[in-house]
């Protein structure tokens, strides 16, 4: 993928020229940076594989 760095004058334009990019993107090319951002959510940060998941179960009284 190709890091690309523009500077916009307010969040709007950056919005509209985020889905006018996307837009002119085929759908294999769609695919494709999902499953980059998927993989590398799931295995390329090694911090979050050390994370604990933590549950707390609270009774609620009646009343």
């Amino acid at each position: 993928m190709e890091k690309v760095v523009r500077i916009f004058r307010s969040h709007r334009e950056s919005d509209e020229a985020d889905r006018e990019y996307f837009r002119s993107l085929t759908p294999q090319q769609r695919l494709d940076i999902f499953l980059e951002l998927l993989w590398r959510g799931r295995n390329g940060d090694e911090a979050a594989e050390r994370l604990e998941r933590v549950y707390r179960i609270v009774e609620l009284s009646r009343s």
